[in-house]
């Protein structure tokens, strides 16, 4: 039992990711019913707002420190970050500790103006051509986003870690009743499955119960009748586009500790998320959502010894192999629209 938890915990983390970026494609696929090929670079960009906090808070200044004396016994120049000259040794190593949680604030107006600039300037071009021309053009500007992150940032990954506080593990073994030791789990990864959850949660709530979600959900429905009603729903459906890559972006922030940023971890997102998005069902959001952790999960199992031990490389996939059934049985997905890819 205490191995299906642990996995299932695995499943849950990485599911994590996995229905946060599908929600943004989601959300964008449902509203203006653009097949975004960019937004695993969105993801990226999210990452690298963290690494670009981190750099910030690190910029530093040499002092003369007098207690510390080199072998000729002069005094070391050392290097003193500006945020612990401005507000103290102590506050300011803490504010350098927390940089990724801080890194969420400064993440949130940058992923919104690039989301609005992406659709403002290319994307709203592309409305009424098709999926294949969208892909391309899509495709095309998430190669130049990561060329644009190689070339300032370097190919290696970069380490963003968690606070200290975050660090370690949690005994959830001893907490769920278990011998002690039973399941140790990373507080980091917990952390981000709440975060996760707290975000859909707030996606949902805002769709669900303000004005201005009602209009998005139906115009997402019947997107004529909307505008008839005097109702500027494309500008709407503008801010959809720069809330899904806020999305992405906070998912990309809060991903850092478990996958040092690189200049290519978009691509490594984005089949999957697509695939997700298609499990679930095009357009609906709480299918991405329940695909996401449930392929996530179904990986976790997966990549277990007994698993690739019984079918080597089942963990590379599995998560194409339940796509493939769900196509073949339930074209429109799991949560789908009846009609949906079912021409």
């Amino acid at each position: 039992m205490d191995a299906i938890i642990l996995q299932i915990l695995n499943g849950l983390d990485k599911g994590s990711a996995y229905a946060l970026i599908a929600l943004g494609l989601t959300l964008i696929f449902g509203t203006l019913g653009v097949v975004n090929f960019a937004h695993g670079a969105l993801f990226m960009i999210g990452a690298f707002c963290a690494v670009t906090v981190q750099r910030l808070l690190n910029l530093s200044f040499q002092t003369v420190d007098e207690t510390q004396k080199d072998f000729l016994g002069n005094p070391l120049k050392v290097d003193t970050p500006y945020v612990e000259a401005w507000f103290g040794p102590e506050v300011g190593a803490t504010i350098i500790d927390w940089s990724v949680p801080l890194a969420v604030v400064f993440a949130i107006p940058i992923m919104l103006a690039v989301g609005y600039a992406m659709e403002r300037g290319l994307i709203k071009h592309f409305y009424k051509r098709p999926h294949a021309d969208q892909i391309l053009v899509t495709f095309g500007l998430a190669i130049v986003l990561q060329e644009i992150i190689k070339y300032f940032f370097g190919a290696n990954p970069i380490q963003t870690p968690e606070p200290s506080a975050l660090k370690g593990s949690l005994d959830i073994g001893l907490m769920l009743g278990f011998d002690p030791n039973a399941i140790i789990y990373p507080i980091w990864r917990l952390v981000y499955f709440a975060f996760a959850a707290v975000i859909i949660g707030g996606v949902f709530a805002f769709l669900q119960f303000t004005t201005f979600g009602m209009v998005v959900r139906a115009g997402m429905a019947d997107r004529e009748t909307v505008g008839l009603l005097g109702i500027n729903i494309d500008k709407r459906f503008t801010i959809m586009f720069g809330i899904a890559a806020g999305v992405a972006g906070l998912a990309g922030v809060m991903y850092g500790p478990l996958n040092p940023p690189n200049y290519h971890m978009g691509m490594d997102f984005l089949v999957l998320s697509f695939v997700v998005v298609v499990v679930g069902g095009m357009g609906s959001l709480p299918g991405a959502v329940a695909a996401g952790f449930l392929l996530g999960v179904l990986e976790s199992f997966a990549s277990t010894t007994w698993a690739t031990t019984t079918i080597p490389g089942i963990n590379q996939i599995i998560i194409y192999l339940v796509a493939i059934i769900i196509l073949l049985t339930r074209p429109r997905g799991l949560m789908g629209r009846k009609g949906v890819m079912e021409e």
